[in-house]
């Protein structure tokens, strides 16, 4: 057993020592929604998150859903699956996560500070905590 739990403690801090584990894409779900987000590297080493795929994109009128809630109304008409989450994350060695920036919540239209890391080989966990308040969410890596 404990061989057990010292692979999964190996294999949790392997992926969360190397920066660029995170870049990759992830499976979503939020308050009803299913999306795919692509975390790529920025030139200046930083990472960026956007949604690229919504599994409902579409209003009931038939027309593409927009950041509707966005508090930069420059933003508003950016369709759903094209919304960036997050610019500007880094890799933080030192508490093998990553963090440093604000992650968006497009479903409530507000920005809360961001931390990120895997709890096991395909799960990245994002904690997202505003006013000293923490929420918690998952997404899967897909590749």
């Amino acid at each position: 057993m404990l061989m057990v739990f010292a692979g999964i403690a190996f294999s949790q801090t392997s992926l969360n020592g190397k920066a660029d584990n995170i870049v990759g894409i992830y499976l979503g779900e939020q308050h009803g929604d299913v999306f795919k987000i692509r975390i790529a590297k920025q030139d200046d080493g930083t990472y960026k998150g956007q949604i690229f795929w919504m599994e409902n994109d579409k209003e009931p009128d038939g027309g593409k859903r927009l950041d509707t809630r966005n508090p930069d109304k420059s933003l508003r008409k950016v369709p759903c699956d094209q919304v960036v989450l997050f610019t500007g994350l880094n890799h933080n060695a030192k508490k093998q996560c990553w963090d440093g920036t604000k992650i968006y919540d497009p479903q409530r239209g507000f920005t809360a500070k961001m931390s990120a890391k895997f709890i096991d080989d395909g799960t990245l966990r994002i904690t997202g905590t505003v006013m000293g308040l923490s929420g918690h969410f998952t997404w899967k890596k897909l590749e």
